[in-house]
Protein backbone atom coordinates (compact mmCIF):
# COMPACT_ATOMS: atom_id res chain seq x y z
CA UNK A 1 0.00 0.00 0.00
CA UNK A 2 0.80 3.71 -0.19
CA UNK A 3 2.51 4.45 3.10
CA UNK A 4 2.36 8.14 2.69
CA UNK A 5 -0.80 7.90 1.45
CA UNK A 6 -2.18 6.23 4.68
CA UNK A 7 -0.01 8.78 6.48
CA UNK A 8 -1.97 11.34 5.20
CA UNK A 9 -5.61 9.70 6.05
CA UNK A 10 -5.04 9.47 9.75
CA UNK A 11 -3.72 12.95 9.53
CA UNK A 12 -7.38 13.35 8.10
CA UNK A 13 -9.20 11.63 10.75
CA UNK A 14 -7.26 12.97 13.84
CA UNK A 15 -8.40 16.17 12.90
CA UNK A 16 -11.75 15.32 12.32
CA UNK A 17 -11.51 13.49 16.07
CA UNK A 18 -10.28 17.06 17.19
CA UNK A 19 -12.63 19.07 15.63
CA UNK A 20 -15.61 16.96 16.47
CA UNK A 21 -14.51 16.70 20.27
CA UNK A 22 -16.04 14.47 23.15
CA UNK A 23 -19.74 14.09 22.10
CA UNK A 24 -19.72 12.05 25.57
CA UNK A 25 -17.93 9.75 27.74
CA UNK A 26 -17.73 6.21 27.19
CA UNK A 27 -16.36 4.73 30.35
CA UNK A 28 -13.56 5.88 32.76
CA UNK A 29 -10.01 5.82 31.85
CA UNK A 30 -11.21 5.14 27.90
CA UNK A 31 -10.99 8.64 25.99
CA UNK A 32 -12.93 9.51 23.23
CA UNK A 33 -10.98 10.90 19.83
CA UNK A 34 -14.36 10.90 17.49
CA UNK A 35 -16.12 8.57 15.54
CA UNK A 36 -14.56 6.45 12.94
CA UNK A 37 -17.46 5.67 11.32
CA UNK A 38 -21.41 5.69 11.92
CA UNK A 39 -23.94 3.73 10.56
CA UNK A 40 -27.69 2.30 11.69
CA UNK A 41 -25.34 -0.91 13.15
CA UNK A 42 -23.86 1.65 15.48
CA UNK A 43 -20.90 4.21 15.07
CA UNK A 44 -17.04 3.07 15.51
CA UNK A 45 -15.14 5.63 17.65
CA UNK A 46 -11.54 5.68 18.25
CA UNK A 47 -10.23 5.35 21.67
CA UNK A 48 -7.50 6.04 23.97
CA UNK A 49 -6.71 4.16 27.35
CA UNK A 50 -4.31 5.44 29.78
CA UNK A 51 -0.80 5.61 28.11
CA UNK A 52 -0.18 5.20 24.41
CA UNK A 53 -3.02 2.52 23.82
CA UNK A 54 -5.24 3.19 21.02
CA UNK A 55 -8.24 0.63 20.42
CA UNK A 56 -11.63 1.02 18.29
CA UNK A 57 -14.97 1.37 20.08
CA UNK A 58 -18.49 -0.28 18.55
CA UNK A 59 -21.23 1.38 20.17
CA UNK A 60 -24.52 -0.31 19.63
CA UNK A 61 -27.78 1.87 18.53
CA UNK A 62 -29.91 0.36 21.22
CA UNK A 63 -29.81 2.16 24.62
CA UNK A 64 -29.76 -0.25 28.17
CA UNK A 65 -32.11 1.27 30.62
CA UNK A 66 -31.18 -1.08 33.16
CA UNK A 67 -27.98 -3.01 33.58
CA UNK A 68 -30.71 -6.11 35.41
CA UNK A 69 -31.81 -8.83 34.24
CA UNK A 70 -35.26 -7.31 33.70
CA UNK A 71 -34.12 -5.59 31.02
CA UNK A 72 -34.51 -7.62 28.21
CA UNK A 73 -31.57 -5.64 25.77
CA UNK A 74 -29.42 -5.46 28.64
CA UNK A 75 -29.97 -9.51 29.19
CA UNK A 76 -29.18 -10.23 25.27
CA UNK A 77 -26.36 -7.97 24.72
CA UNK A 78 -24.98 -9.72 27.76
CA UNK A 79 -25.67 -13.23 26.56
CA UNK A 80 -24.09 -12.40 23.34
CA UNK A 81 -20.90 -10.79 24.47
CA UNK A 82 -20.05 -13.83 26.75
CA UNK A 83 -20.31 -15.84 23.30
CA UNK A 84 -18.29 -13.09 21.76
CA UNK A 85 -15.62 -13.87 24.36
CA UNK A 86 -14.95 -16.99 22.45
CA UNK A 87 -13.18 -15.35 19.73
CA UNK A 88 -9.97 -14.31 21.71
CA UNK A 89 -9.95 -17.75 24.06
CA UNK A 90 -7.46 -18.68 20.82
CA UNK A 91 -5.59 -15.94 18.96
CA UNK A 92 -6.30 -15.69 15.49
CA UNK A 93 -4.31 -13.52 13.40
CA UNK A 94 -7.05 -12.39 10.93
CA UNK A 95 -9.71 -11.59 13.61
CA UNK A 96 -9.54 -8.24 15.54
CA UNK A 97 -9.19 -8.97 19.45
CA UNK A 98 -11.82 -8.19 21.68
CA UNK A 99 -10.77 -6.18 24.72
CA UNK A 100 -14.13 -5.55 27.14
CA UNK A 101 -17.44 -4.46 26.50
CA UNK A 102 -19.96 -2.28 28.54
CA UNK A 103 -22.59 0.56 29.37
CA UNK A 104 -21.23 3.90 28.05
CA UNK A 105 -21.61 6.30 30.97
CA UNK A 106 -23.17 8.97 29.00
CA UNK A 107 -26.26 7.26 27.00
CA UNK A 108 -26.40 3.71 28.63
CA UNK A 109 -25.31 2.23 25.20
CA UNK A 110 -23.64 -1.06 24.83
CA UNK A 111 -20.44 -0.96 23.97
CA UNK A 112 -17.55 -2.98 22.58
CA UNK A 113 -14.00 -1.97 23.11
CA UNK A 114 -11.55 -4.26 20.39
CA UNK A 115 -7.73 -3.24 19.22
CA UNK A 116 -7.21 -0.84 17.23
CA UNK A 117 -5.52 -2.04 13.40
CA UNK A 118 -3.33 0.33 11.65
CA UNK A 119 -3.95 0.38 8.25
CA UNK A 120 -6.67 0.65 5.07
CA UNK A 121 -9.65 -1.02 4.75
CA UNK A 122 -10.36 -3.23 1.33
CA UNK A 123 -12.61 -0.19 0.28
CA UNK A 124 -9.75 2.38 0.75
CA UNK A 125 -7.68 0.12 -1.27
CA UNK A 126 -10.34 0.32 -4.30
CA UNK A 127 -9.87 3.68 -4.77
CA UNK A 128 -7.52 6.43 -6.10
CA UNK A 129 -4.58 6.59 -5.95
CA UNK A 130 -4.54 2.54 -5.72
CA UNK A 131 -5.94 0.39 -8.72
CA UNK A 132 -9.35 -0.50 -9.15
CA UNK A 133 -9.07 -4.17 -8.78
CA UNK A 134 -6.44 -6.34 -6.78
CA UNK A 135 -4.24 -8.20 -8.75
CA UNK A 136 -4.15 -12.08 -8.35
CA UNK A 137 -1.55 -12.82 -5.94
CA UNK A 138 -3.03 -10.11 -3.54
CA UNK A 139 -6.83 -11.53 -4.09
CA UNK A 140 -5.55 -15.37 -3.37
CA UNK A 141 -4.05 -13.89 0.21
CA UNK A 142 -7.33 -12.42 1.17
CA UNK A 143 -9.53 -15.12 0.12
CA UNK A 144 -7.24 -17.14 2.60
CA UNK A 145 -7.21 -14.81 5.66
CA UNK A 146 -10.90 -13.65 5.81
CA UNK A 147 -12.18 -17.60 5.28
CA UNK A 148 -9.21 -18.19 8.43
CA UNK A 149 -11.50 -15.57 10.33
CA UNK A 150 -14.76 -17.00 9.25
CA UNK A 151 -13.93 -20.74 10.11
CA UNK A 152 -12.18 -19.34 13.34
CA UNK A 153 -15.45 -17.92 14.28
CA UNK A 154 -18.09 -20.48 13.06
CA UNK A 155 -16.15 -23.60 14.64
CA UNK A 156 -16.91 -21.36 18.38
CA UNK A 157 -20.46 -20.64 16.96
CA UNK A 158 -19.83 -17.00 15.96
CA UNK A 159 -21.87 -15.72 13.02
CA UNK A 160 -20.07 -12.70 12.28
CA UNK A 161 -23.25 -11.06 10.16
CA UNK A 162 -21.73 -7.87 8.61
CA UNK A 163 -18.46 -9.09 6.43
CA UNK A 164 -18.35 -6.29 3.97
CA UNK A 165 -15.15 -4.32 2.53
CA UNK A 166 -15.04 -1.59 5.10
CA UNK A 167 -15.14 -4.52 7.90
CA UNK A 168 -11.58 -5.78 6.28
CA UNK A 169 -8.33 -4.32 7.19
CA UNK A 170 -4.61 -4.33 6.09
CA UNK A 171 -2.83 -4.33 9.49
CA UNK A 172 0.26 -2.40 7.81
CA UNK A 173 2.42 -3.99 10.85
CA UNK A 174 1.49 -7.65 9.99
CA UNK A 175 1.14 -7.89 6.65
CA UNK A 176 -2.24 -9.60 7.60
CA UNK A 177 -5.85 -8.61 6.41
CA UNK A 178 -8.01 -8.76 9.55
CA UNK A 179 -12.04 -9.01 9.73
CA UNK A 180 -13.16 -6.36 12.06
CA UNK A 181 -16.39 -5.13 13.78
CA UNK A 182 -18.38 -7.75 15.79
CA UNK A 183 -21.66 -5.46 15.97
CA UNK A 184 -24.25 -7.61 14.67
CA UNK A 185 -22.58 -10.37 16.19
CA UNK A 186 -23.63 -9.43 20.01
CA UNK A 187 -27.09 -8.05 18.83
CA UNK A 188 -30.22 -10.42 19.54
CA UNK A 189 -32.28 -11.34 16.68
CA UNK A 190 -35.03 -8.84 16.85
CA UNK A 191 -32.03 -5.85 16.72
CA UNK A 192 -30.80 -7.35 13.70
CA UNK A 193 -33.73 -7.28 11.87
CA UNK A 194 -34.39 -4.03 12.68
CA UNK A 195 -30.85 -2.80 12.12
CA UNK A 196 -30.54 -4.78 9.26
CA UNK A 197 -33.72 -3.01 7.36
CA UNK A 198 -33.00 0.79 8.05
CA UNK A 199 -28.63 0.54 7.87
CA UNK A 200 -27.09 -2.57 6.66
CA UNK A 201 -24.73 -3.27 3.93
CA UNK A 202 -27.18 -3.91 1.48
CA UNK A 203 -24.51 -4.47 -1.41
CA UNK A 204 -23.56 -6.85 0.97
CA UNK A 205 -26.32 -8.98 2.14
CA UNK A 206 -27.59 -12.33 1.57
CA UNK A 207 -31.38 -12.94 0.53
CA UNK A 208 -32.08 -14.56 3.97
CA UNK A 209 -31.24 -11.10 5.81
CA UNK A 210 -34.00 -9.31 4.36
CA UNK A 211 -36.16 -11.70 6.42
CA UNK A 212 -33.48 -11.30 9.31
CA UNK A 213 -32.01 -14.27 9.29
CA UNK A 214 -28.57 -14.97 10.03
CA UNK A 215 -26.74 -18.25 9.19
CA UNK A 216 -23.22 -19.56 9.10
CA UNK A 217 -24.71 -19.72 5.02
CA UNK A 218 -24.95 -15.86 5.28
CA UNK A 219 -21.19 -15.23 6.10
CA UNK A 220 -20.34 -17.40 3.33
CA UNK A 221 -22.88 -14.98 1.12
CA UNK A 222 -21.07 -11.69 1.84
CA UNK A 223 -17.39 -13.41 1.44
CA UNK A 224 -18.53 -14.26 -1.62
CA UNK A 225 -19.51 -10.62 -2.87
CA UNK A 226 -15.83 -9.27 -1.22
CA UNK A 227 -14.35 -11.54 -3.38
CA UNK A 228 -15.86 -10.48 -6.64
CA UNK A 229 -15.50 -7.27 -5.67
CA UNK A 230 -12.00 -7.31 -5.41
CA UNK A 231 -11.98 -9.37 -9.22
CA UNK A 232 -13.96 -6.83 -10.70
CA UNK A 233 -13.38 -4.06 -9.07
CA UNK A 234 -17.67 -3.58 -8.86
CA UNK A 235 -19.71 -5.51 -6.38
CA UNK A 236 -22.31 -7.53 -8.22
CA UNK A 237 -25.31 -5.62 -7.39
CA UNK A 238 -24.28 -1.78 -6.80
CA UNK A 239 -26.49 0.65 -5.06
CA UNK A 240 -26.80 3.84 -7.51
CA UNK A 241 -28.08 6.02 -4.56
CA UNK A 242 -29.30 5.90 -1.18
CA UNK A 243 -32.88 6.37 -1.98
CA UNK A 244 -35.49 3.43 -0.86
CA UNK A 245 -35.88 2.62 -4.25
CA UNK A 246 -32.05 1.80 -4.98
CA UNK A 247 -32.23 -0.45 -1.33
CA UNK A 248 -35.38 -2.61 -2.85
CA UNK A 249 -33.51 -3.11 -6.00
CA UNK A 250 -30.56 -4.21 -4.83
CA UNK A 251 -32.15 -6.89 -2.15
CA UNK A 252 -34.35 -8.16 -5.10
CA UNK A 253 -31.27 -8.60 -7.27
CA UNK A 254 -29.72 -10.52 -4.43
CA UNK A 255 -32.59 -13.05 -4.15
CA UNK A 256 -33.46 -13.21 -7.95
CA UNK A 257 -31.22 -11.86 -10.30
CA UNK A 258 -27.68 -13.90 -11.02
CA UNK A 259 -24.51 -12.59 -10.55
CA UNK A 260 -23.23 -10.95 -13.73
CA UNK A 261 -20.10 -12.05 -15.48
CA UNK A 262 -17.11 -11.28 -13.17
CA UNK A 263 -14.49 -11.38 -15.58
CA UNK A 264 -15.88 -9.17 -18.38
CA UNK A 265 -16.17 -6.66 -15.51
CA UNK A 266 -12.40 -7.46 -14.57
CA UNK A 267 -11.58 -6.86 -17.88
CA UNK A 268 -12.92 -3.72 -18.29
CA UNK A 269 -12.13 -2.42 -14.96
CA UNK A 270 -8.48 -3.47 -15.62
CA UNK A 271 -5.99 -0.70 -15.30
CA UNK A 272 -4.37 0.66 -18.26
CA UNK A 273 -1.36 2.15 -16.73
CA UNK A 274 -0.38 -2.03 -16.28
CA UNK A 275 1.86 -3.61 -18.89
CA UNK A 276 0.25 -5.18 -21.95
CA UNK A 277 2.08 -8.26 -19.73
CA UNK A 278 0.67 -7.89 -17.11
CA UNK A 279 -3.10 -7.41 -18.74
CA UNK A 280 -2.71 -11.02 -19.77
CA UNK A 281 -1.51 -12.49 -16.48
CA UNK A 282 -4.21 -10.62 -14.73
CA UNK A 283 -6.71 -11.74 -16.71
CA UNK A 284 -5.75 -15.79 -16.34
CA UNK A 285 -8.14 -16.08 -13.16
CA UNK A 286 -7.85 -19.60 -11.70
CA UNK A 287 -11.33 -22.04 -12.59
CA UNK A 288 -11.26 -22.73 -8.78
CA UNK A 289 -11.34 -18.92 -7.90
CA UNK A 290 -14.13 -18.16 -10.10
CA UNK A 291 -16.61 -20.94 -9.67
CA UNK A 292 -15.47 -20.57 -5.46
CA UNK A 293 -17.47 -17.04 -5.82
CA UNK A 294 -19.95 -18.09 -7.77
CA UNK A 295 -20.95 -20.90 -5.40
CA UNK A 296 -20.75 -18.24 -2.33
CA UNK A 297 -23.26 -16.37 -4.02
CA UNK A 298 -25.56 -19.13 -4.67
CA UNK A 299 -29.31 -17.93 -3.43
CA UNK A 300 -30.36 -20.67 -1.26
CA UNK A 301 -27.87 -21.00 1.44
CA UNK A 302 -28.15 -24.84 1.61
CA UNK A 303 -26.22 -24.46 -1.78
CA UNK A 304 -23.35 -22.57 -0.63
CA UNK A 305 -20.29 -23.90 1.26
CA UNK A 306 -22.08 -24.56 4.96
CA UNK A 307 -19.95 -22.57 6.89
CA UNK A 308 -16.20 -20.68 7.26
CA UNK A 309 -14.44 -24.00 7.95
CA UNK A 310 -15.88 -25.94 4.92
CA UNK A 311 -14.80 -22.69 2.58
CA UNK A 312 -11.56 -22.39 4.16
CA UNK A 313 -10.36 -26.02 3.99
CA UNK A 314 -11.70 -25.52 -0.28
CA UNK A 315 -9.61 -22.34 -0.57
CA UNK A 316 -6.48 -23.54 1.29
CA UNK A 317 -6.37 -26.97 -0.79
CA UNK A 318 -6.85 -25.18 -4.18
CA UNK A 319 -4.24 -22.49 -3.63
CA UNK A 320 -1.80 -24.70 -2.61
CA UNK A 321 -2.07 -26.90 -5.37
CA UNK A 322 -2.14 -23.84 -7.62
CA UNK A 323 0.98 -23.02 -5.69
CA UNK A 324 2.73 -26.05 -6.33
CA UNK A 325 1.91 -26.27 -10.00
CA UNK A 326 3.62 -22.46 -10.45
CA UNK A 327 6.58 -24.03 -8.54
CA UNK A 328 6.52 -26.51 -10.37
CA UNK A 329 6.62 -24.42 -13.66
CA UNK A 330 8.71 -21.78 -12.41
CA UNK A 331 11.47 -24.80 -11.28
CA UNK A 332 10.40 -25.90 -15.22
CA UNK A 333 10.97 -22.86 -16.31
CA UNK A 334 14.27 -22.38 -14.82
CA UNK A 335 15.84 -25.60 -15.99
CA UNK A 336 14.85 -25.14 -19.46
CA UNK A 337 16.80 -21.10 -18.87
CA UNK A 338 19.47 -22.75 -17.05
CA UNK A 339 19.72 -25.35 -20.28
CA UNK A 340 19.07 -22.90 -22.67
CA UNK A 341 21.66 -20.62 -21.36
CA UNK A 342 24.13 -23.74 -21.25
CA UNK A 343 23.64 -24.59 -25.24
CA UNK A 344 24.33 -20.96 -25.96
CA UNK A 345 27.34 -21.30 -24.36
CA UNK A 346 28.13 -24.26 -26.37
CA UNK A 347 26.80 -22.52 -29.49
CA UNK A 348 29.37 -19.69 -29.04
CA UNK A 349 32.29 -22.13 -28.32
CA UNK A 350 31.55 -24.21 -31.27
CA UNK A 351 31.57 -20.60 -33.29
CA UNK A 352 34.55 -19.80 -31.60
CA UNK A 353 36.02 -23.22 -32.81
CA UNK A 354 34.45 -22.92 -35.98
CA UNK A 355 35.97 -19.57 -36.80
CA UNK A 356 39.26 -21.33 -35.74
CA UNK A 357 38.94 -24.11 -37.87
CA UNK A 358 37.51 -21.79 -41.35
CA UNK A 359 40.34 -19.45 -40.49
CA UNK A 360 43.22 -22.39 -40.62
CA UNK A 361 41.31 -23.83 -43.86
CA UNK A 362 42.13 -20.67 -44.74
CA UNK A 363 45.50 -20.74 -44.41
CA UNK A 364 45.98 -24.09 -45.44
CA UNK A 365 44.10 -23.09 -48.58
CA UNK A 366 46.46 -20.48 -49.68
CA UNK A 367 49.61 -22.68 -48.56
CA UNK A 368 48.38 -25.34 -51.00
CA UNK A 369 47.99 -22.00 -54.19
CA UNK A 370 51.45 -21.18 -53.26
CA UNK A 371 53.00 -24.78 -53.43
CA UNK A 372 50.48 -24.67 -57.01
CA UNK A 373 52.69 -21.46 -57.69
CA UNK A 374 55.98 -22.92 -57.03
CA UNK A 375 55.50 -26.06 -58.71
CA UNK A 376 53.95 -24.24 -61.90
CA UNK A 377 57.30 -22.20 -61.54
CA UNK A 378 59.20 -25.68 -61.41
CA UNK A 379 57.48 -26.80 -64.41
CA UNK A 380 58.58 -23.63 -66.70
CA UNK A 381 62.01 -24.17 -65.70
CA UNK A 382 62.18 -27.40 -66.65
CA UNK A 383 60.35 -26.52 -70.22
CA UNK A 384 62.44 -24.42 -70.88
CA UNK A 385 65.91 -26.23 -69.57
CA UNK A 386 64.28 -28.90 -71.89
CA UNK A 387 63.81 -27.04 -74.75
CA UNK A 388 67.67 -25.70 -74.76
CA UNK A 389 69.11 -29.52 -74.86
CA UNK A 390 70.29 -30.78 -78.14
CA UNK A 391 67.64 -33.46 -79.40
CA UNK A 392 68.30 -37.05 -79.80
CA UNK A 393 66.75 -39.13 -82.19
CA UNK A 394 67.27 -42.63 -83.80
CA UNK A 395 68.24 -42.76 -87.06
CA UNK A 396 66.01 -44.36 -89.86
CA UNK A 397 68.75 -47.62 -90.77
CA UNK A 398 67.80 -48.54 -87.37
CA UNK A 399 65.01 -48.25 -87.32
CA UNK A 400 63.91 -50.51 -90.49
CA UNK A 401 66.30 -53.18 -88.86
CA UNK A 402 64.40 -52.94 -85.58
CA UNK A 403 60.99 -53.23 -87.44
CA UNK A 404 62.55 -55.74 -89.80
CA UNK A 405 63.82 -58.08 -86.71
CA UNK A 406 59.57 -57.51 -84.97
CA UNK A 407 58.40 -59.32 -87.99
CA UNK A 408 60.31 -62.15 -87.97
CA UNK A 409 60.02 -62.59 -84.57
CA UNK A 410 56.04 -62.50 -85.11
CA UNK A 411 56.19 -65.00 -87.96
CA UNK A 412 57.99 -67.65 -86.01
CA UNK A 413 55.66 -67.51 -83.30
CA UNK A 414 52.74 -67.93 -85.46
CA UNK A 415 54.41 -71.17 -87.36
CA UNK A 416 54.77 -72.23 -83.81
CA UNK A 417 51.35 -71.67 -82.91
CA UNK A 418 49.95 -73.35 -85.76
CA UNK A 419 52.58 -76.14 -85.94
CA UNK A 420 49.69 -78.43 -84.22
CA UNK A 421 50.53 -78.63 -80.53
CA UNK A 422 47.27 -78.27 -79.74
CA UNK A 423 44.83 -80.50 -77.92
CA UNK A 424 42.79 -82.16 -79.68
CA UNK A 425 40.28 -85.46 -79.87
CA UNK A 426 38.48 -87.50 -81.82
CA UNK A 427 34.89 -89.81 -81.90
CA UNK A 428 35.21 -92.81 -79.82
CA UNK A 429 34.46 -95.98 -81.84
CA UNK A 430 30.92 -97.03 -81.36
CA UNK A 431 32.12 -100.41 -82.45
CA UNK A 432 32.36 -101.70 -78.62
CA UNK A 433 35.70 -103.11 -77.75
CA UNK A 434 36.74 -104.51 -80.74
CA UNK A 435 38.77 -101.22 -81.83
CA UNK A 436 40.96 -101.70 -78.13
CA UNK A 437 44.69 -99.84 -78.44
CA UNK A 438 47.06 -102.47 -78.41
CA UNK A 439 48.58 -101.83 -75.06
CA UNK A 440 45.72 -103.63 -73.17
CA UNK A 441 47.17 -104.46 -70.17
CA UNK A 442 47.55 -100.70 -69.34
CA UNK A 443 43.98 -100.54 -70.11
CA UNK A 444 42.76 -103.99 -68.66
CA UNK A 445 44.15 -102.57 -65.79
CA UNK A 446 41.79 -99.68 -65.22
CA UNK A 447 38.70 -101.93 -65.58
CA UNK A 448 36.96 -103.34 -62.34
CA UNK A 449 37.89 -107.24 -61.98
CA UNK A 450 34.12 -109.25 -63.11
CA UNK A 451 33.63 -106.73 -65.93
CA UNK A 452 32.22 -108.25 -69.20
CA UNK A 453 35.58 -106.40 -71.06
CA UNK A 454 34.04 -108.36 -74.64
CA UNK A 455 29.67 -108.42 -74.48
CA UNK A 456 28.69 -105.69 -74.34
CA UNK A 457 26.98 -105.17 -77.77
CA UNK A 458 24.74 -102.45 -76.74
CA UNK A 459 26.87 -99.91 -75.21
CA UNK A 460 29.06 -97.35 -76.85
CA UNK A 461 32.52 -97.82 -74.67
CA UNK A 462 35.00 -94.66 -74.41
CA UNK A 463 38.42 -94.81 -76.43
CA UNK A 464 40.51 -92.20 -75.96
CA UNK A 465 42.21 -90.54 -78.99
CA UNK A 466 45.63 -91.44 -79.58
CA UNK A 467 47.93 -90.40 -82.48
CA UNK A 468 51.36 -92.44 -81.07
CA UNK A 469 51.98 -94.19 -79.45
CA UNK A 470 49.33 -96.85 -79.46
CA UNK A 471 49.19 -96.93 -75.28
CA UNK A 472 47.14 -95.72 -72.74
CA UNK A 473 49.35 -95.94 -70.20
CA UNK A 474 51.61 -92.94 -69.67
CA UNK A 475 54.80 -93.06 -68.65
CA UNK A 476 56.54 -91.27 -65.50
CA UNK A 477 59.11 -89.58 -68.05
CA UNK A 478 56.24 -88.44 -69.97
CA UNK A 479 54.13 -87.37 -66.69
CA UNK A 480 57.33 -84.94 -65.82
CA UNK A 481 57.75 -83.57 -68.83
CA UNK A 482 54.04 -82.84 -69.59
CA UNK A 483 53.97 -78.81 -70.37
CA UNK A 484 50.68 -78.92 -68.53
CA UNK A 485 51.53 -80.86 -65.42
CA UNK A 486 48.17 -82.87 -65.96
CA UNK A 487 47.54 -85.67 -63.10
CA UNK A 488 47.04 -88.91 -64.67
CA UNK A 489 46.98 -90.73 -61.23
CA UNK A 490 43.23 -91.13 -60.73
CA UNK A 491 41.95 -94.18 -59.79
CA UNK A 492 38.15 -95.54 -60.50
CA UNK A 493 38.02 -93.66 -63.59
CA UNK A 494 34.52 -93.84 -64.10
CA UNK A 495 34.54 -94.24 -67.83
CA UNK A 496 35.96 -97.84 -68.00
CA UNK A 497 33.30 -100.09 -68.91
CA UNK A 498 30.99 -96.73 -69.28
CA UNK A 499 28.99 -95.70 -71.62
CA UNK A 500 29.24 -91.95 -73.27
CA UNK A 501 26.64 -89.54 -72.04
CA UNK A 502 27.17 -87.04 -74.83
CA UNK A 503 29.35 -85.61 -77.04
CA UNK A 504 30.74 -81.70 -76.82
CA UNK A 505 32.97 -78.99 -78.19
CA UNK A 506 35.02 -76.16 -76.46
CA UNK A 507 33.11 -73.20 -77.05
CA UNK A 508 36.64 -70.94 -76.34
CA UNK A 509 38.70 -72.52 -73.88
CA UNK A 510 37.75 -75.31 -71.04
CA UNK A 511 39.56 -75.58 -68.19
CA UNK A 512 40.50 -79.26 -66.90
CA UNK A 513 39.19 -79.30 -62.61
CA UNK A 514 40.75 -82.32 -60.62
CA UNK A 515 36.38 -82.98 -59.06
CA UNK A 516 33.31 -81.23 -60.16
CA UNK A 517 33.96 -77.94 -58.11
CA UNK A 518 35.00 -74.32 -59.18
CA UNK A 519 37.58 -74.58 -56.64
CA UNK A 520 39.42 -77.34 -57.86
CA UNK A 521 40.62 -75.73 -61.16
CA UNK A 522 44.05 -76.45 -62.66
CA UNK A 523 46.00 -74.55 -65.14
CA UNK A 524 45.89 -77.16 -67.78
CA UNK A 525 42.89 -76.31 -70.55
CA UNK A 526 41.68 -76.70 -74.04
CA UNK A 527 41.06 -74.70 -76.96
CA UNK A 528 38.63 -74.96 -79.66
CA UNK A 529 40.80 -74.55 -82.35
CA UNK A 530 40.96 -78.45 -82.80
CA UNK A 531 37.70 -78.90 -83.42
CA UNK A 532 37.78 -81.64 -80.98
CA UNK A 533 34.50 -83.48 -80.21
CA UNK A 534 34.56 -84.89 -76.28
CA UNK A 535 32.99 -87.71 -75.17
CA UNK A 536 31.27 -87.28 -71.44
CA UNK A 537 32.15 -90.38 -69.62
CA UNK A 538 30.65 -88.92 -66.67
CA UNK A 539 28.29 -85.65 -65.52
CA UNK A 540 28.16 -84.15 -62.27
CA UNK A 541 27.05 -80.39 -60.49
CA UNK A 542 27.37 -79.49 -64.39
CA UNK A 543 30.49 -81.17 -64.74
CA UNK A 544 31.35 -83.74 -67.62
CA UNK A 545 34.58 -86.31 -66.94
CA UNK A 546 36.91 -86.80 -70.08
CA UNK A 547 40.19 -88.57 -71.07
CA UNK A 548 42.18 -86.88 -73.49
CA UNK A 549 45.19 -87.96 -75.30
CA UNK A 550 47.26 -85.30 -77.58
CA UNK A 551 49.26 -86.06 -80.66
CA UNK A 552 51.73 -86.15 -78.24
CA UNK A 553 50.37 -89.62 -76.76
CA UNK A 554 50.11 -87.39 -73.53
CA UNK A 555 46.85 -88.55 -71.65
CA UNK A 556 44.94 -85.79 -69.46
CA UNK A 557 41.94 -86.64 -67.38
CA UNK A 558 39.66 -84.40 -65.52
CA UNK A 559 36.51 -82.38 -65.09
CA UNK A 560 35.44 -79.75 -67.63
CA UNK A 561 32.50 -77.28 -67.06
CA UNK A 562 29.83 -77.83 -69.37
CA UNK A 563 29.56 -73.65 -69.45
CA UNK A 564 32.62 -73.58 -71.37
CA UNK A 565 31.56 -76.40 -73.86
CA UNK A 566 28.69 -76.80 -76.67
CA UNK A 567 26.72 -79.90 -76.97
CA UNK A 568 26.76 -81.94 -79.89
CA UNK A 569 23.54 -83.49 -81.11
Amino acid sequence: MNLLCWNLLIQQNKRKAEEMGKLFTITEGLENLGALKTGGQGSVYKGKRLGEIFTAIKLLPTPIHSETEDDKNYRDFKNEVEKLKKVNEKPNPNVVKILNSGITDTGNFPFIEMEFIEGPDLEELLKQPHDPVFTLKEITKVAEHLSNALSHCHTIGINHGDIKSNNVKFNVHTGNYVLLDFGLAVMSDEQRRTSLRHAGAIEFMAPEQNEGRMLFQTDVYSFGVVLFELIAGVVPFPLRDKGATARNTVMVAHMEVPPPNVLELRKQNIPKSWTTEKKEHEMQVPGWLVSMIYKCLEKKPEQRFANGQQLHEYIILNSTLATKKEEVNAEFTDTLQNENQKLLVEKEQLQKSLTKHQQEMGQLKQAVINKENELDEFRQRAYTTANRLPRQGVSTSVFYALLLITALLTAFAAYSLLSGKWYRTENRSKEGLSKLPTDTQSYNARVPAGENKTNNPGKEIAKPYRSAPDTLQTTQSQQQTDPMNFDTTRSGDPFVGGEILGKYKVKSKAFFYNAPDENTRRDAFIVHWNNAVLNALDEKDGFIYVVFINEEGKTSKGWLSKRDLVFVP
